[in-house]
């Protein structure tokens, strides 16, 4: 199941869930939430009239750095023998077809395609054969970044907390298998990404048994897995696009902002 978050005009956030209808797209109401008891009224609406939201306002934003090797090796740093982990805010959280802008104190942002894993219900020291017990569905994300102060800093909090720095959508979709999916980044029609998830050093099992040993994982939690290589600058004017078999598309224009 897709299950969106939407609005119309100046109606109140709502949770929704997608009808592929002949590659017509209809959204309707769920009652109740996605993370407990729900039910899904008749999808009436079509998919267009509708605002997309990010399909999920996550308490914590969990991320994993070096998950594919191949970045690890472009960045000309080792693989970790367990997961890097590291936290994005949830201001940084943005929805399909907003746009990701610019900051001025960076002359070098670049984009990071990644598979997002959300999180259903509380867990500490899950085991990775309960894993996926405790995992709602997927969703893509952008872990964008500031390469430069993230090298000036030596530590990744302002490079990447930026507002606009973690698009999130177009939905969650429930039944994606994580095992062996393509991931494509594409900007202005160039591939610059393209991985599978089998190619991961930590699978989403391992991850998600990892992270609840350090944490105490809550519904609605997100961790994002880690990007394939061929990361490279954004500039404003770029369209970035990125798409995960079985899942969808997230796509976001890039914009400058002006120093204040």
């Amino acid at each position: 199941m897709r299950f969106v978050r939407f609005k119309k005009g100046k109606d109140q956030p709502r949770y929704g869930w997608v009808l592929d209808n002949d590659s017509e797209l209809k959204v309707g109401l769920v009652e109740g939430s996605p993370f407990a008891e729900f039910r899904r009224l008749e999808a009436t609406q079509p998919f267009e009239s509708v605002e997309l939201l990010a399909p999920i306002v996550p308490t914590k934003i969990i991320c994993v750095g070096r998950n594919y090797a191949a970045h690890a090796l472009e960045r000309q740093v080792d693989v970790p023998e367990i997961p890097l982990l590291f936290l994005k805010p949830p201001s940084s959280v943005i929805a399909p077809g907003k746009p990701i802008v610019l900051p001025p104190q960076s002359q070098q942002v670049e984009h990071e395609a990644e598979l997002v894993v959300v999180i259903s219900r509380r867990g500490r020291w899950i085991a990775p054969e309960q894993a996926l017990n405790f995992v709602l569905g997927y969703t893509i994300g952008n872990d964008v970044t500031a390469r430069d102060l993230q090298k000036r800093d030596g530590q990744w909090t302002r490079a990447k907390g930026f507002d606009t720095f973690c698009p999130l959508g177009p939905w969650i979709e429930t039944e994606f298998d994580p095992a062996d999916s393509l991931i494509t980044c594409n900007v202005n029609d160039e591939l610059r990404q393209m991985a599978s998830t089998r190619d991961m050093v930590f699978s989403v099992r391992q991850l998600v048994a990892f992270t609840s040993s350090v944490m105490t994982l809550e519904e609605g939690d997100i961790l994002m897995t880690g990007t394939p290589s061929g990361v490279s600058p954004l500039t404003a004017g770029d369209r970035v696009v990125i798409t995960i078999e079985g899942i969808g598309s997230l796509e976001n224009p890039v914009v400058g902002e002006t120093a204040n």
